[in-house]
């Protein structure tokens, strides 16, 4: 369909790519990938015919089609959602139009003649047209895609103005998937969804009829969406075939392959060398100096790039809470409404945080998670009900505009350093680098800083001097790839406790132990991380029960993931219709393991807090990392287990009632 040879581009006086040849198929599912500043939007553009190529040529299949979706700013105004998406479709309806007035004239004219014969051929093409695009169903197509990017029925026919610039950009990337082009072009389409927006987009993309090439910093939705990656690396593009995760894996396997040849090389080159400087005046040895020279000329030097450095930053670790760390009871949340109304958000709110928690705030855009993390973090009051901090728990709030806290006219390396004057500065920029801050960056003040940048920045700042109790509003918001993998490895580190709301699959897979989810201005409780929440919402107890009910074990029906907390409150598991009866012999077992379990947690319960009490007291780093690990291992095996007492307690409640 479209095909680049020997393209190149420059940024000014930077050179982004060149000497780059893609031929993108009808199959294409690619996902672009590189570090920032590398030219992957540039390239998106060039592809989509935004931008011209410095260098190359690119060359397009007469009669393809193609949609763009840039990072942002579009703007739509003057017509409804609905109408806004519907007008993709006005070719149709004039084709239907035309088919109307066809009619007329074949009524009209006469069989035989030659205006008769023309206008039975455009009928034909058009009934054709007509049919293969569906006409009848495009409403419904609209509804169905206006519906997974989250848009409620009420706001179908709001106008497209009335909507912020997130909100915006569904619109536009709705109306792309409406008009399926031949290559679909998306740069970062997760940044303004919500978990289950990007979840449709997932299916969406999945079954899409067409090619398609995104840039994304979500890694898992790159891992379920893409069989291509291509990396723009060293100002050159490299293919790997898969997606993100083979793409990772492959490329670390070209750097050991590439790393054994130009060992080997080197080792090929010192040796000539030092038989050519050997042997160099030995009039006996002519020939095979000259031979070696020679054979030196030819070697075609292979050149290793500089890698980007991996930095692991460590959260200094604070001062331990007490092991209630929040307490909500009856929480309560109303807004006034323009018309002197009330609206609801949040209704009869119970729920403790323990330290150490690490818990993913889930829900649709608009049920209040946001509202929530404020409640707790002091920045709202609640309507009615009570918020009770635990002993000794301080609490940090990062917001999404936290920018606006920010002082405009701080130097950023000066700010960051008054927040944390123990770090090193050379730690300091390490940790700023991956914030995409470099070189001089640096030194600029804050106020000069776009609000993603300053948002970038504010995350940094609160990683140098963390309380023990973080409450994160999107956090992963603006950053990329590598700048997520450093705040979840820091937070993994990190021995306090944290309550995030984050549309990241990757990150709240690799980081949450429980997950709440607010629903109908209510509050459930999973254990375990998002695959685990999943799990249960499509009626995971139920098929434990079954499993075990039929003689198998909780092992073979555990989640995907293991649970990593206690519930406070488990949602309700959907209702079994019918529990077969154990015999005797596998009741008596399944008893004896629930009272094992019963009295094995309070034992790895001991042993967690004695750990977490000697974590919090520093004799020296061997010895911290000792009983990190042990504090690891222990919240493992409290964690099977108390999956696994769950599930055995509901399995022996059903027996009861069975």
């Amino acid at each position: 369909m479209l095909q680049l040879s020997a393209a190149g581009k420059r940024f000014g006086q930077k050179l982004l790519f060149e000497d780059a040849n893609w031929l993108i198929t009808p199959d294409e599912r690619t996902g672009l990938v590189g570090g920032n500043g590398t030219g992957k939007s540039t390239l998106l553009k060039i592809l989509a015919g935004v931008e011209s190529l410095d260098y190359g040529q690119l060359t397009r299949v007469k009669g393809m089609t193609l949609g763009y979706l840039p990072q942002d700013g579009l703007a739509l105004r003057g017509k409804t959602v609905f109408a806004e998406c519907l007008s993709v479709f006005d070719h149709l309806h004039a084709l239907e139009a035309e088919s109307i007035e066809l009619t007329h004239t074949l009524s009209e004219a006469d069989p035989k003649s030659k205006e008769y014969m023309t206008a039975a051929e455009r009928y034909s093409d058009i009934a054709d047209q007509l049919h293969v695009h569906d006409i009848y169903t495009l409403d419904a197509q609209v509804g169905a895609v206006l519906g997974g990017l989250g848009f409620s029925k009420e706001d179908w026919e709001r106008k497209t103005e009335e909507f912020s610039g997130g909100w915006q950009m569904r619109i536009a990337l709705a109306k792309l998937l409406l008009q399926k082009p031949s290559l679909l072009l998306l740069d970062e389409p997760t940044n303004h969804l919500d978990l289950e927006s990007r979840n449709w987009l997932e299916n969406y993309l999945h079954d899409y009829p067409n090619a398609f090439i995104l840039i994304s910093h979500d890694r898992y939705f790159l891992d379920v969406t893409v069989n291509k990656t291509i990396e723009i690396w060293n100002k050159r593009m490299h293919t790997y075939h898969g997606n993100y995760e083979k793409y990772v894996a492959q490329k670390e396997e070209r750097r050991t392959q590439l790393m054994s040849a130009y060992k080997n090389q080197r080792d090929r080159i010192d040796a000539l060398e030092a038989f050519i400087n050997r042997f160099r005046y030995q009039a006996t040895k002519a020939k095979q100096v000259q031979s070696r020279i020679k054979e030196l000329e030819k070697i075609e030097r292979i050149e290793v790039p500089e890698e980007e450095a991996t930095i692991h930053f460590s959260i200094p670790q604070p001062p331990a809470s007490g092991r209630t760390v929040i307490e909500v009871q009856n929480l309560r949340k109303v807004y006034p409404t323009p018309d002197g109304g009330e609206k609801l958000i949040l209704d009869d709110l119970n729920f403790t945080i323990e330290r150490g928690d690490r818990i993913a705030l889930v829900g649709a855009n608009g049920a209040g998670k946001s509202t929530l993390i404020r409640l707790l973090s002091g920045q709202e009051d609640a309507t009615s009900g009570t918020i009770r901090l635990g002993h000794n728990a301080l609490v940090d709030f990062f917001a999404q505009d936290q920018y606006k806290v920010l002082d405009p006219n701080a130097g950023m390396l000066d700010d960051i350093s008054g927040a944390a004057p123990k770090v090193p500065v050379v730690e300091l920029r390490s940790l700023l680098g991956c914030f995409m801050f470099s070189g001089d960056d640096v030194f600029k003040k804050l106020g000069v800083l776009s609000g993603g940048e300053r948002n970038r920045y504010a995350m940094a700042k609160m990683l140098v001097s963390p309380s023990n109790m973080l409450l994160l509003d999107e956090p992963t918001n603006h950053l990329d790839l590598r700048a997520k993998d450093v705040l979840l490895d820091a937070i993994k580190n990190f021995t306090g406790t944290v309550l995030f709301v984050s549309h990241d699959r990757y990150f709240i897979d690799g980081l949450a132990t429980r997950v709440f989810e607010v629903e109908d201005r209510r509050m459930h409780i999973y254990p375990g991380n998002y695959e685990d929440y999943l799990w249960r919402k499509q009626g995971g107890p139920e098929k434990v029960a079954t499993s075990l009910s039929s003689g198998t074990t909780a092992a073979v029906a555990a989640p995907p993931v293991a649970a990593v907390e206690a519930p406070v409150a488990v949602a309700e598991a959907p209702a079994v219709a019918t529990v077969k009866r154990l015999n005797p012999i596998k009741l008596k077992q399944l008893e004896d393991r629930l009272r094992f379990a019963e009295e094995e947690i309070p034992r790895l319960e001991s042993s967690i807090a004695a750990a977490e009490e000697r974590l919090g007291v520093f004799t020296s780093a061997e010895e911290s990392q000792r009983t990190a690990a042990e504090l690891d291992r222990l919240r493992g095996e409290r964690a099977a287990l108390l999956s696994e007492w769950e599930e055995l307690a509901l399995t022996l409640e059903e027996q009861k009632l069975a």
